[in-house]
């Protein structure tokens, strides 16, 4: 079993400890992601991605700036077990040196400002994807979800946590967020794709060999982005709507035109986006809900478009699947599920290397 994950927030996560003065590391940590878990379950190659948030920064040039330094910094004290990946021969490169493979991806289009300069340097300091946008619109384009929605619905559910299920309270907040969060979770955006700078975005980043990665991104923006591009692009780290209405989950026309660009969609293991509980409850995840998702967008865009994108460290942890050394658990489980040996080879890490040699330079 070798494993190809497109995204995790570990950068992210351990940049956030250190500015609260509880430092971890990426060789061992407390979080879902570390290199010696990653070692021992088989990694070949994990991308790691700056998470900036518009709604926390004054200046998202600078924060991702500095992910960055934290990013090298790990890169640098690691480098006895992990290496950077820049173009696609570096994978196996690294294997051979008996590495693992880091793939440096930023999650959030508004780092650049709207500048193409920026995008470059990007693309200088080793970013190869990048997320177009996140839960806010940005110069680039407009999510699925907006931005003032979110802080809303964090708020609420901030104020539910605070009582029981059964009082009052909690019921009225529940009732308050009800239709806020049939908008939030099941409204797509299908009017406000990429931006006119947006689609010179992408179509640089296609020149460059970046690639464009849809999840969070609305349903007109990918649309956009397959009318803009001629390469195979990604989505990271989204699941089958399908199987769970969310709007972070792809529906199935969209599985069909990634497959038929050649672009590879990643399994999300958060919990929310795999199914659906009531408002307010806690929702603990369980393999078989990914099982699921997985079984349905083969059976919509074949075995060659799916593959993985846990987003650990950026989702609550998932019951079944707690961390990187869970792995071997959701291949035993799709194998239960019918998948051959030769799929699952193609899920964990096959089809997501063929992206990266069809598009890295």
């Amino acid at each position: 079993m070798k494993i190809a994950d497109m995204h995790c927030d570990t950068i992210s996560r351990l940049a956030d400890l250190e500015e609260r003065g509880e430092p971890q590391g990426l060789r061992e940590n407390t979080g879902h992601l570390d290199l010696l878990r990653m070692g021992q379950g088989g990694y070949l190659l994990q991308n790691f991605a700056l998470f900036v948030e518009l709604s926390r920064e004054r200046d998202p040039w600078e924060r991702v700036c500095r992910l960055y330094e934290c990013y090298s910094r790990e890169m640098e004290q690691n480098g006895d077990l992990i290496a950077p990946v820049l173009c696609y021969d570096d994978i196996a490169a690294n294997e051979a040196a008996g590495k693992l493979s880091a793939m440096l991806t930023v999650e959030e289009g508004a780092v650049c400002r709207g500048e193409i300069g920026k995008l470059r340097k990007l693309y200088d300091m080793g970013v190869r994807m990048l997320t177009l946008t996140w839960n806010f619109p940005n110069e680039l384009g407009y999510p699925n979800r907006v931005g003032e929605l979110t802080e809303k619905v964090g708020r609420l559910r901030k104020q539910m946590r605070k009582y029981p299920g059964e009082s009052e309270e909690y019921q009225a907040l529940q009732a308050q967020a009800r239709p806020l969060l049939e908008e939030y979770f099941h409204t797509p955006n299908t009017t406000g794709g990429l931006t006119e700078r947006g689609r010179e975005f992408v179509a640089e980043m296609e020149a460059l060999g970046m690639i464009p990665d849809v999840s969070h991104l609305s349903d007109a923006g990918f649309y956009d982005v397959l009318a803009v591009t001629k390469k195979p692009f990604v989505a990271s780290h989204s699941d089958a709507r399908a199987v769970c209405p969310n709007v972070r989950n792809m529906t199935d026309d969209m599985i069909r035109k990634l497959a038929e660009r050649g672009g590879v969609m990643g399994l999300n293991y958060c919990a929310d986006f795999l199914e659906e509980l009531p408002a307010g409850g806690k929702n603990p995840g369980t393999i078989a809900a990914v099982v699921r998702h997985a079984g349905h967008i083969v059976n919509v865009g074949g075995i060659q478009v799916l593959g993985l994108g846990s987003d650990f460290d950026g989702i609550d942890t998932h019951e079944e699947l707690p961390g990187a050394e869970s792995m071997g658990k959701l291949w035993e489980a799709l194998k239960a599920a019918k998948f051959t040996e030769a799929q699952l080879d193609l899920v964990f890490s096959g089809n997501v290397l063929r992206v990266y040699r069809d598009t890295l330079s």
